[in-house]
Order: structure tokens, then sequence, then C-alpha cells
């Protein structure tokens, strides 16, 4: 009796130290990779091996392992490393290689989960099947229904559990509800709204005991803080899509790291491996967060490339070399085509590819040129332009698209391309042979004026010729008005090459904006 007593004492003893026991865990996390496995330029454009040799250079797989390699050893045995999506293209390696070589690198990274982006559907759901297959973590997408798809049906997860220093951590992924709109992961394959399903995936997970919860969300920065005000349970959002620096330091960055909404701790680390977010969060004993810090680590020259994967990097690299060295043209100055730019303004980069476009079909009677700015991925730098840095720019294979709509369709085409300028979308119109004016704080659908078809007024009736790329054409982007285009070719040169010989005609080409896009 006396050592049952003694027995009970010991576990009440227990019991009462664990209710004041805090836990701390690092997440280390990562986003919109992009393919990015050799370092980039200040505008995110591949770095030549003479400037990162001068260090002038960021990111690259081989510093990000470095990067991660130090702060295991930094922060001890409660780290995990996520990634909130699209590490699928955006460089000639995606072109080459498709899933494998990201894959490769996500294991020999050692992520302990990564959410699904929009772009590991960019070639359909068998690509993003055959990357599920290749890789050592799970892949998440809580509001993804695959069940209709015989690629993908079981692959992908809603959730997963960690185990870390004897506590369990559920990690909920998210993808973009407009996947449809914005790649190919075909009709068996739907997306629903976020909010209602995180919130029942928080349930499942409190139901199970578990008080300690990450959502890895490939949503974006204003949707993320959509989700933390509309739902309850989640304690940290590690975000991606829209290539959102967040900075206690960085006069440039969109918010605070970590913004905290509805006292849930969001964090993003920009993109294309620049950074490796470092974000310590404790909890008390009822899983509450109690105390935060870090900062997105910048992975500039200081971080030494890690060996073995810089010779991979370079092994891998060597088919691409001959395509990418080519020079195709030069400018007098940087063309500018930064995300945070091209999607709510007139921009040179969007100016120079509609341009392109619209010259390469002229003769062919067409009037006007419309570009998405999501399908323009860096600036290109002053001096020599290689076929590399247009294949950066231009990562997706489209195809030139000429096609025939009335006026009162190309001002539908034209107000979807605004209607998410304060998300910074990817739909944000580009033009040549036309000009518009644009209010965004007008309602949606009521935010486009003063078109102009050359020198004329946009006349509802009329029909028009118009170029734009194939994924446009065929209602990508929201263009669904386009879809149904009359005289519909998608099958034109390709966009890369379209651009490379427009800079080529024009010996050093001074970038330009003009005020074909007016906004109010």
């Amino acid at each position: 009796m006396r050592t049952n007593l003694f027995a009970t004492a010991a576990v009440f003893a227990l019991c009462a130290g664990a209710a004041h026991a805090d836990f701390t865990l690092t997440i280390l996390h990562t986003n919109d990779v992009h393919d990015r496995f050799e370092p980039i330029t200040s505008s995110s454009s591949t770095c030549a091996a003479e400037d990162n040799a001068a260090g002038e250079c960021f990111g690259g797989v081989p510093r990000l392992v470095t990067a991660v390699a130090e702060a295991r050893k930094t922060y001890g045995d409660n780290v995990v490393l996520l990634d909130a999506g699209d590490w699928f293209q955006g460089t000639l390696f995606y072109t080459r290689y498709k899933h494998a070589a990201a894959a490769e690198f996500m294991n020999t990274l050692g992520y302990d989960a990564v959410a699904v982006g929009n772009h590991e559907f960019d070639d359909g759901p068998q690509e993003l099947a055959a990357l599920v297959e290749a890789v050592d973590m799970p892949l998440l997408a809580a509001n993804m229904d695959a069940t209709g798809d015989a690629d993908l049906d079981g692959r992908v997860a809603a959730h997963t559990i960690l185990e870390v220093g004897g506590q369990k951590i559920g990690v909920i992924g998210l993808t973009p509800q407009d996947n449809p709109d914005l790649a190919s992961p075909g009709p068996d394959v739907t997306f629903a709204d976020p909010v209602p399903v995180v919130q029942a995936q928080v349930d499942d997970l409190t139901a199970q005991g578990i008080d300690k919860i990450i959502l890895l969300s490939h949503s974006g920065y204003a949707i993320d803080q959509h989700i933390a005000e509309n739902t309850t349970g989640v304690d940290v959002i590690v975000g991606g899509h829209s290539h959102t620096l967040l900075s206690n330091t960085d006069e440039a960055a969109a918010g605070p790291y970590p913004t905290v909404t509805n006292g849930v701790q969001i964090v993003t680390a920009e993109a294309y491996t620049k950074y490796l977010g470092e974000f310590t969060v404790t909890f008390d004993d009822a899983g509450q967060v109690i105390r935060t810090e870090g900062a997105p680590r910048l992975l500039d020259a200081s971080v030494a490339e890690d060996p073995e994967a810089l010779a991979r990097v370079q092994e891998l690299a060597i088919p691409l070399e001959e395509i990418r060295r080519k020079v195709v043209g030069s400018t007098t100055a940087p063309v500018e085509g930064d995300r945070t730019v091209c999607r709510v303004m007139e921009c040179s980069m969007g100016n120079l590819v509609a341009d392109a476009q619209l010259a390469r079909v002229a003769d062919q009677g067409v009037q006007i040129s419309l570009v998405n700015s999501g399908g323009l991925r860096a600036s290109i730098d002053q001096g020599e332009v290689t076929m590399g840095e247009v294949l950066t720019v231009l990562p997706f294979l489209n195809t030139l698209s000429t096609f025939e709509i009335t006026g009162a369709e190309l001002l539908e085409g034209l107000e979807n391309g605004v209607s998410q300028m304060e998300e910074v979308g990817g739909r944000f119109p580009q033009v040549a042979g036309m000009t518009y004016a644009v209010d965004p704080a007008a309602a949606v659908g009521a935010r486009i004026s003063d078109v102009m078809v050359g020198d004329a007024a946009l006349d509802p009736e009329a029909t028009y010729l118009a170029v734009s790329n194939n994924y446009v054409r065929n209602g990508g982007d929201g263009y669904t008005v386009f879809e149904d285009a009359r005289n519909a070719y998608d099958y034109g040169p390709d966009l890369a090459q379209v651009v490379a010989e427009y800079l080529t005609a024009h010996p050093d080409y001074t970038p330009y904006t003009d005020g074909r896009i007016t906004v109010k």
C-alpha cells in the first residue's frame, strides 16, 4: 500500500512539473523555389559564375543545404524543415528534368512536409504524382479532391503529424483554390475554399489531442491573413505563392516577421532560395504560443556552397549550357520584370513581350497583344542577353495564340485581368497595340476605362484580332472569355523564341514604358 501511495505521489509530481513545461520548436521554411538550383542575381535571374565568385549573388541549392545544416546544428533537436510549395517551373532544369531534379534536392535537404503549389500541376496530375512517388516526405493539400483522378487519388494527404521532442505537431497543407485558372490540374481534380477545410482539419487534429498546429499554405499573404481571421486553432501559417518577404529590418518587406493576425503567427520567405526562414516558437503546456523569435536568413555570399550539392547542380547543368550561353541580344538598361511591378502597372518587361508578340503576327492583321504578368518570371540585367535569361523570364513553353474577339469580350478580359490587383495577381494584363486606364479602387468588374485600340476608342460591337499565349487563350488566369474565341490558333512559335528573335532584331534594345496603361 505504501508503495502504491509513493507511486501515486510520484505521478502527481511529474504531472505538476509537466503542467509548467514549455516546448520550443524551430521552423525552418522555404517557398516558391521554382527550380532555382543555381544562385540568382538581385533581379532573380540566373547568376553568372564569375558574378557568383565575386560574391554578388544569392541562394541556390548548395547554399540552402549549408544554411539548413547550420540551422539544425544551431537550434538542436526540435527543428522541422517545411516548404510551402512551387518547386516546379522557372528554369531549364525543369524543362529538361521535370520532377526528377526537384525530388532529388528535396530529399537531399530532408524536408518534413511540403505543400502542393499551383506549378506542381503545370504538366498535369501525372507529373505531381511522379514527384509524390520520388520524395521521402509527404506532400499536402487539404483542399484538393483527387478521388476522381487515377494518378493522384490517395497520394496527397490533407495533413501529417510530426513527432518532435516528444510532442506531436499537426501540419495541414493548402494549394490554391483557383488552380484550374493557374495551371493544368485536369477535369478530375477539384479545389475547395480553404477556410472551412482548414477548420475541419484543425478540429480533426484537436480531437486527436494535438494542440500545436502549423498550416503550410500555398495561398498567398492576403489569403493567409483571411484564413487566420476566419478560423480558430491554427498556431502558425508558413506561407507561399505570393513571393512575399516578411521582415522586421528590411524596409521593402510587405509586413513584419511574423505577421500576427487573430493570434496566428504568419511567416513567409520571399522565393527562389534567396532566404531561409528561421522561426522559433515557444508553446506553453496548453499549446498556446507564448514567445516567438527569428528572421528570414539572407543566403548571400557569406553562406558557403555545400561542395556535394554544388557538384551535383553543376553536373545537371552540363546539358543546359549550350542553350543558355547563346547570346540573343543586348539591352542598354535593365528590363523590369519584378512581379511587384508588372502585376499592378505597366512595366518594361511587359512591353517587351507584348511588343514581340505583336510584331511576330502583325502581318496577319493582328491589332492587339495581351500578356498575363504571371507569365513573366524575372527581370533581365543590362548588357548581353542570353537565351538562358530569356527562358528564365518565360519558362513555361507557351506558344503564340491568335484569335478573334469582340470589343465587349476584350473589355471583359481586361476586367478579369485587373480583378486581383490587391492580391498582386498574375492575371494583370500587359498590352501592345492598345491602351487602357484602370482604377484599382473601383469595384471588381468596373475598373477599366478609356480603352483605345490604335487611335480609336474601343467598339464593343467590333471584331478585333488578338495575340496572346496559348495558356491565356485557353482560359488560364481567369481569361475564360477567350476560351470560345473565333478562329483561334494555339500552335504558333514558342514565346521565348519569339522574344529572343525580337531582341536579336533590335540590337542594343532600350527598355521603356510609354503610358499605355494608366493607373488612376
